[in-house]
């Protein structure tokens, strides 16, 4: 009989997370009260961007990484959206681009100066007119520069080439019709040859977007999915979502074969959504959930038990969104 230690070596055994000091953040932001299950704020190596609140219209703020302090109350804003805008993400090859997503059905991509900005930025250098209702999901493609995924309230995924000359687009290269209802996730793996969607209809799918074609989906009942993520090249999903009794869940799942989870693990009874984040650097997973002050983090191994629960990092101010 052989015996296994209890224990296992981990050099992130001790990560913990503490929160920076009044000097490092960024003070005065006013942050969007919408209550759309997204991120609101994004960032990269240069800039910090984060949906606020404003009359009338849609608006985000970027923010030099360097600018910590206090935040002008006239600061200029990137604005240009007629709705509330619900998602932005930071283009993946350039650090000054960005684009973003609103209730209006539009898409829109933003060029942002390297200084300081002057005045508001209300012209895009590009606008993406083909979704019927609010799009509510915006995702880069990791390896092919310049192609951009939309999703909407029409169910419509749409897959868009920006190296076209013109200011106004509506004619997407490709659109992946394969679900009957909202989609509320998408997560592409390292070389962005597969697309995981998790949607209102509680299937997680695993799409080939050169092709169009569904290749995995699940519907496993006992498991209402929020958010999916793929781990890297580990060829793993990793979901969260709630369970028929309403408690908090994650649970992590083989790509290629989507009919029973690897792993299902209650959290607690929490209402918040819990957001995934995945650095296939460390192979840590940061498990975030919104309206609360906790994130949990794990391990991801490539063999059992696959997630090893870490630390936690608990503070009593709730959570709105994460980049």
């Amino acid at each position: 009989m052989s015996w296994h230690p209890q224990y296992r070596s981990s050099k992130f055994r001790h990560v913990y997370g503490k929160a920076a000091s009044k000097d490092k953040c960024y003070d005065c932001v006013p942050i969007t009260r919408n209550v759309h299950d997204n991120h609101f704020c994004a960032v990269n190596p240069s800039f910090i961007a984060v949906v606020t609140e404003c009359a009338g219209g849609g608006a985000f703020l970027v923010i030099p990484v360097k600018q910590t302090g206090k935040l002008d109350p006239h600061y200029p804003k990137v604005c240009g959206h007629k709705g509330n805008v619900l998602d932005i993400k930071w283009n993946p090859f350039n650090d000054f681009v960005i684009a973003s997503c609103s209730e209006d059905a539009t898409v829109k991509i933003w060029d942002i100066p390297n200084q300081l900005l002057k005045r508001n930025i209300t012209t895009p250098k590009k606008e993406l007119l083909g979704h019927a209702r609010r799009v509510g999901l915006i995702e880069w493609h990791p390896t092919a520069d310049n192609i951009l995924f939309s999703s909407g309230y029409d169910y419509k995924i749409m897959i868009w080439n920006l190296d076209v000359k013109d200011a106004i687009l509506s004619n997407p290269v490709k659109i992946l019709d394969g679900h009957k209802d909202v989609v509320l996730s998408m997560s592409f793996n390292t070389d962005g040859s597969l697309l995981a969607t998790a949607c209102r209809d509680r299937k997680i799918r695993v799409i080939d977007p050169r092709a169009g074609t569904v290749l995995q989906e699940g519907s496993y009942k006992s498991h209402k999915v929020n958010k999916v993520l793929f781990l890297g090249n580990m060829k793993k999903l990793f979901s969260t979502g709630t369970s028929c009794w309403n408690n908090r869940q994650i649970a992590l799942w083989d790509q290629n074969d989507l009919s029973v989870p690897l792993l299902e693990e209650d959290l607690d009874g929490s209402s918040g959504l819990l957001f995934p984040i995945y650095d296939s650097d460390t192979h840590m997973l940061y498990v975030v959930g919104k309206g609360d002050g906790n994130i949990r983090y794990y391990e991801i191994s490539p063999e059992k038990p696959y997630l090893n629960y870490l630390m936690e990092y608990r503070s009593p101010l709730p959570q709105k969104g994460i980049g």
